[in-house]
């Protein structure tokens, strides 16, 4: 079956960086757009990154754009987030989720996600 496990997270001070990982199962991982989302505490779910099955294109949010890096090897059925220059603003607990179909932007609908890690900026 489908899983997603996420690994990566912690606690992280302002202007810190962090790498998240999503070790991906059940199925043939390159044939999939994959994304990044957010939760943060009392929120509702926020697109972050998607990338597509090649990795050869990416799309960000305007929160992530310039600081995030979305990544995947093929290879390794895995997908990554860099995150650089980590603000307060950035707490929450990011999961990766499956594509369905092909699109890419904030409109993009899940059909598997990981239970997530949680990421927490605070000095």
């Amino acid at each position: 079956q489908v899983q997603l496990v996420e690994s990566g997270g912690g606690l992280v001070r302002p202007g810190g960086s962090l790498r998240l990982s999503c070790a991906a199962s059940g199925f043939t991982f390159s044939n999939y757009y994959m994304s990044w989302v957010r939760q943060a505490p009392g929120k509702g779910p926020e697109w972050v990154s998607t990338i597509i099955g090649s990795g050869g294109s990416t799309r960000y949010s305007d929160s992530a754009k310039g600081r995030f890096t979305i990544s995947r090897d093929n290879a390794k059925n895995t997908l990554y987030l860099q995150m650089n220059s980590l603000k307060p603003e950035d707490t929450a607990l990011y999961y990766c989720a499956r594509v369905r179909g092909r699109v890419s932007g904030s409109e993009a609908q899940f059909d598997y996600r990981g239970k997530g890690t949680q990421v927490t900026v605070s000095s």
